[in-house]
């Protein structure tokens, strides 16, 4: 079956996709560093800032740090957190 290509507009976030490489994205006027993370990845238990629930083990996910942080990129990465997906696509 074909693939429909659609345009996004430009405040849409790209779609999620589950495995792959980190990629940016702004929200809020900020910019964000993004890793999804398979269920497979999904080793440990974290606490989601979204909702404040628990991302269990095997549930797919994203990684999100700030890009633009002013104590620089080690302090931005030692601040990442874990999203539920609906809870980032809500943020």
């Amino acid at each position: 079956m074909p693939r429909k290509n659609r345009i996004r507009s430009e405040d849409e976030p790209p779609p999620l996709r589950i495995g792959g490489g980190p990629r940016t994205e702004v929200r809020g006027g900020r910019e964000w560093h993004v890793q999804p993370i398979a269920g497979a990845q999904a080793l440990k238990e974290y606490r989601c800032p979204g909702c404040g629930g628990v991302v269990e083990p095997g549930t797919a996910h994203v990684v999100a740090w700030r890009a633009d942080g002013v104590l620089g990129d080690r302090a931005d990465l030692e601040a990442r957190r874990h999203w539920h997906l609906h809870c980032w696509r809500a943020a």
